[in-house]
């Protein structure tokens, strides 16, 4: 497991390396340059080359995965930092935190529940948090699920407060997912980066 963690850094710090200087590519030289996400001081980041063809549904797909995973991250990081300050539901007192948990909800039949329940939910919240195309909706950008149901005032934002909005949670996302990567690793290092030294799962 420490040597998966290792290759799962060395791996991230890819995403710090020096931008090119050059495109290998004049035929999308700035087509995503003012895109969502292109922001100083590395502008559009694709180091592997996955959209040198400049293909813009490709694009959006991964758009829209990376803002998935960063919202998932958001709440992954919210959670570990939750149980870690032990905060427990009612009846889950026992249940240790970080990678520990896993084996403590399986050792029990209330916790069969709980991770029943758990799958249950990912499975609803991947069904609902797409674009209703079957009901004729069409989703205004890549992670736009309101789906003409929810909105909370996005519509009454200007064009440029709604731009500033998707940049603070994409960002906010790929912090996230840093985020919890570094919690996780940490913890199977035996390294603890909270307060107090307080390693979860130990």
């Amino acid at each position: 497991m420490k040597t998966a963690c290792l290759l799962a850094l060395v791996g991230s710090a890819a995403a710090f390396a020096p931008a090119q200087t050059g495109r290998q590519s004049t035929s999308v030289a700035g087509k995503f340059d003012a895109e969502l996400g292109a922001m100083a001081p590395l502008g559009f980041f694709d180091p592997m080359g996955l959209l040198e063809d400049g293909n813009q549904a490709t694009f959006d797909r991964l758009r829209e995965t990376e803002i998935k995973h960063g919202r998932v991250s958001m709440l992954a990081v919210a959670g570990y930092l939750t149980t870690a300050s032990g905060i427990r539901f009612p009846g889950a007192e026992d249940i240790p935190d970080g990678f520990a948990s896993w084996g403590a909800m399986f050792e029990s039949s209330a916790g069969r529940n709980v991770l029943g329940q758990m799958v249950a939910f990912i499975a609803v919240a991947e069904i609902a948090n797409r674009e209703a195309s079957w009901a004729g909706i069409k989703a205004e950008f890549p992670g736009d699920y309101r789906n003409g149901a929810l909105d909370y005032g996005w519509d009454k934002l200007s064009a440029d407060d709604q731009f500033k909005k998707r940049t603070i949670e994409l960002n906010n996302g790929r912090a996230a997912m840093m985020g919890i990567l570094g919690l996780m690793v940490h913890e199977q290092l035996g390294v603890s980066i909270l307060p107090g030294n307080y390693l979860p799962g130990h």
